[in-house]
């Protein structure tokens, strides 16, 4: 993980603790930067190219928390794995962590191993992100109205004329006069189609080209040269550079324009062709992510809501297993994939998943939710076809004759508990590792005893990350006051659902996943 030089940024005004975390990093290949304020890490983030931000909660003029939500609130650093190191451990600074943006929290004094894991664990998510697309809007890239081009060139009458044509055939173009210019654009637009002239001063196009290609959330855009020059040696260097096409700009705006069309329709049909075909693998192999039937199981009802992207099936994953007369096992999961191929992949992981799940419960005469996934981690990890591409699960065990549940996690979104009798609303965070990060997943059961009317939720992540028209998220804080403004009697699943569904205009951006358990 740290191999790749990846950076990491320590803010803690403890110089003690900041030495303490930039020598172990520095140990395994990671970069560090210190700051021993939230300004000065504003700064190292304007400057420098930052992987991880590490940061204290108790600091000067602007605490931990409110840096967190800045950071979260600029498009360029709101994707950056954030972790808050801290001596505050109440499950109010835990909750408050999260809500502003963190994405965990460890707590002083800290074991510097599990520190160091849990940074290559949220590196790896990242990385997985940013090469592979897993949260890309997929229905934004191919169903929007308007395409975005970046057009670069260092002729002013020459952007005004190409980028007028673009304008007129119904294009988003925003243009720059140099090749550093088009990357500082490239720092908060993020276009369809990049268009470039070679022969530039100070940074050529084949300079800019070789920039955005070491730039792994940039280098899969379609990229067009437009040169005056028609040599055949500048036309190899640029297919070199794995361009998608070339023009001379004495053919004029309109073959630019007709270029632009080709690719994006290019990409949509790609598109279309890939879901379709997953549709007729889906239907040919008659296997399901998600279970069509919910289980009968005595003094709990269940329910579930699944909703899958676009109609793609893959991603998320839910199923359940009946144990004995006494127990049912509840597993949730969602897989990271790989672009739009990866629909196959997560498909075929999650019933790997769910197969090893019945294998293990089957044999085993433990009922314990981190054993059976402790072993299910382990096969996963040894097996290099799916190691590499991380899932997150939860796996909740009903007992309906002592009324509890079992819980644990690997690296999945908090259990929701409502005690009915309190009216009060509780998150249990599972510490797990992702599934098949680490041999070890260090997984840990919660018991809970349950009550008449006390309820469990379990979700993914498309739930809260859902957006508005203004593109404001969902978030578990409207979902947790959600659950606890709900009345004896009242259906929590469908009040949930009504709210999303209002919330967001029906428009969702992830697999949508819930489940709700309910003590009769």
């Amino acid at each position: 993980m740290g191999d790749d030089g990846k950076t990491v940024l320590i803010i803690d005004d403890d110089i003690t603790i900041r030495k303490l975390l930039s020598h172990n990093l520095k140990a395994n290949n990671f970069k560090t930067f210190e700051a021993e304020s939230a300004d000065e890490g504003l700064n190292y983030l304007e400057n420098n190219n930052i992987d991880l931000v590490l940061c204290d909660v108790t600091l000067g003029k602007m605490d931990g928390f409110t840096f967190c939500k800045k950071v979260r609130e600029n498009e360029n650093y709101k994707l950056i794995p954030f972790i808050f190191v801290t001596a505050k451990s109440s499950y109010e600074d835990k909750t408050r962590a999260l809500e502003v943006g963190g994405d965990d929290i460890i707590t002083k004094p800290f074991d510097v191993n599990e520190l160091i894991l849990k940074v290559k664990a949220l590196q790896k998510r990242s990385d997985i992100y940013k090469l592979y697309g897993v949260k890309k809007k997929l229905n934004n890239t191919f169903q929007k109205k308007t395409f975005k081009i970046l057009l670069v060139d260092d002729e002013a009458t020459l952007l005004q004329v190409f980028c007028y044509n673009l304008k007129k055939a119904g294009f988003e173009c925003k243009s720059a006069e140099s090749g550093k210019e088009g990357l500082e654009i490239l720092n908060t637009f993020k276009p369809d189609v990049i268009i470039s002239d070679i022969m530039m001063p100070n940074m050529n196009g084949f300079e800019f080209r070789s920039y955005i290609l070491e730039r792994a959330e940039l280098s899969s855009i379609p990229f067009i040269f437009l040169t005056a020059r028609s040599e055949e040696q500048d036309i190899l260097d640029g297919y070199e550079l794995d361009i998608a096409d070339y023009v001379i700009k004495t053919e004029g705006p309109k073959v630019i324009v007709a270029k632009v069309k080709a690719i994006i329709n290019s990409l949509s049909k790609e598109r279309q062709k890939v879901v379709s075909e997953l549709h007729e693998a889906a239907d040919s192999l008659r296997i399901k992510v998600v279970p069509d039937n919910l289980p009968e199981f005595g003094g709990f009802k269940i329910k579930q809501w699944h909703l899958p992207f676009e109609g793609i099936p893959g991603g998320d994953f839910i199923d359940y297993f009946n144990i004995d007369d006494e127990h049912l096992a509840i597993i949730l999961g969602d897989v990271m994939g790989k672009k739009w191929g990866a629909w196959y992949f997560a498909f075929a992981y999650a019933g790997y998943v769910r197969s090893a799940l019945r294998s293990v419960l089957q044999s085993s005469q433990r009922y314990s939710p981190s054993a059976i996934l402790s072993e299910v981690n382990k096969s996963v990890y040894k097996d290099a076809k799916v190691s590499e591409v991380f899932s997150t699960i939860s796996i909740l065990i009903l007992d309906n004759k002592n009324l509890t549940a079992n819980y644990t996690g690997a690296g999945d979104l908090p259990l929701v508990y409502k005690n009915s009798s309190e009216n009060t609303v509780k998150r249990i965070q599972s510490k797990g590792m992702l599934l098949g990060f680490s041999e070890d997943g260090a997984y840990e059961d919660t018991l809970i005893h349950l009550n008449k009317n006390d309820s469990l939720l379990l979700t993914t992540d498309g739930i809260i990350e859902t957006r508005n028209a203004s593109d404001e998220q969902f978030g578990s804080i409207r979902l947790l006051e959600r659950i606890q403004s709900l009345t004896n009697g009242r259906d929590e699943l469908e009040v949930i659902k009504e709210g999303i569904t209002e919330f967001s205009g029906g428009n969702f951006e992830d697999d949508i996943s819930l489940i709700s358990i309910t003590v009769k």
